[in-house]
């Protein structure tokens, strides 16, 4: 592949909902193997760029890309082949109660109805042993911690061998030993040769995950960069961000 048809692209993206700018002639670039955080205080539209580049919602103007298909302004049928090779892990898991563990892994290639059942099951419990949680596959999302919920998801996220996996706040609500868990396991995805973009305000995790990192402040990218240029950076709003100040009170 050429560096065109082997990474994400956005291009002077503007987003608005409800008169709220959310995003303003924003840009991203997530090349394969170069893993990226974006990062922003609560409700500086982090999500909203996931949910951009899935195609759940569209952009007032500018350019959005995956592999080189530009899906900006077309209907889902035409990127559907290409948005697979994306998978999202949501903040909260988001695994369908009904469902046993099991079950939640396995509903997309279910639903695809390309494989066996018995091939579907051995990636299931394959996916679940990378993650740490087999001996869950007959439980119920309700019977798991925090924790768990988080590996199942990624678990499900893993099951249709995507290129690319997005991570919604994937440390929130963790406590310390959760947190290294979920480290611990983008770190060997990106071994696998997994492509991770992740949205946090956790720096820790962010440092410890990713190569490069684009900082929202104010609808606009603000910063983008490797780490030790972020924290060289002279930027008032990045140096605010990474050592908050009284300035930053009641915000």
């Amino acid at each position: 592949m050429t560096d065109e048809e082997s990474c994400i692209r956005m291009e002077k993206v503007s987003y608005n909902v409800g008169g709220r700018t959310i995003l303003t002639d924003f840009d991203l670039l997530l090349e394969q193997g170069v893993n990226r955080t974006i990062l922003g205080v609560s409700g500086s539209g982090k999500t909203t760029i996931l949910k951009l580049i899935l195609g759940l919602i569209k952009p007032q103007t500018g350019m959005i890309s995956i592999n080189g298909l530009e899906i900006t302004g077309k209907p889902e049928s035409e990127y559907r082949e290409q948005r697979k090779k994306i998978a999202i892990v949501f903040q909260g898991g988001a695994l369908f109660d009904s469902m046993t563990v099991g079950e939640n892994v396995g509903y997309r290639l279910f639903e695809e109805g390309r494989l066996s059942q018995a091939e579907i099951e051995e990636i299931v419990r394959e996916k679940l042993r990378f993650v740490g949680v087999e001996p869950a596959l007959d439980l119920y999302p309700a019977e798991l911690s925090g924790g768990m919920k988080k590996r199942v998801a990624i678990a499900r996220a893993l099951a249709a061998d995507p290129e690319y996996i997005f991570f919604d706040e994937p440390t929130t609500g963790l406590d310390p030993i959760g947190v290294y868990n979920i480290i611990s396991l983008m770190n060997r995805l990106q071994e696998a040769g997994k492509t991770t973009l992740m949205v946090t305000h956790d720096l820790p995790t962010a440092f410890a995950t990713s190569l490069r990192f684009s900082l929202i402040h104010e609808s606009r990218l603000a910063f983008e960069g490797t780490e030790e240029e972020l924290r060289n950076s002279p930027l008032p709003n990045v140096q605010e961000f990474l050592q908050p100040s009284e300035k930053s009170l009641f915000v």
